[in-house]
């Protein structure tokens, strides 16, 4: 399953860079994030096995992918562009909050984050 998951993951990039749309990037939050919308009343959650829907009726729906198996505990998937379109901006803080990080190089999202940012960590090594 994980080859096939791998393969529409190469699919789904292909698509984003023929188009231009990095909208249609999948972002991995905790399912713990929608733990708050199940105490609201008049809030709709819903699921099957592998995909779901966060819902305030009239206000705003968010569809996400389900993964009950990953390494960190069940993890949410919702697309960038959903959560720009999709999620009032009154949300989005509360969804940063569970968002599972993926392994990244500090100082290269130092440098995205900073225009003209000048990153010293020493001299260059060899790839090896």
């Amino acid at each position: 399953m994980a080859d096939r998951a791998g393969a529409l993951q190469q699919v789904l990039l292909r698509r984003m860079l023929a188009s231009g749309d990095g909208l249609l990037l999948p972002l991995r939050f905790s399912a713990e994030v929608v733990e708050k919308y199940r105490a609201i009343e008049g809030a709709q959650v819903i699921r099957t096995r592998t995909v779901g829907r966060v819902a305030l009726r009239g206000l705003w729906s968010l569809d996400m992918g389900i993964a009950d198996d990953a390494p960190g505990g069940a993890e949410v998937q919702v697309t960038l562009g959903d959560l720009v379109q999709r999620l009032p901006e009154r949300e989005r803080d509360h969804w940063i909050a569970h968002l599972v990080a993926e392994p990244v190089s500090e100082n290269f999202i130092q440098m995205k984050m900073a225009a003209n940012a000048c990153i010293d960590d020493g001299d260059t090594v060899a790839w090896t």
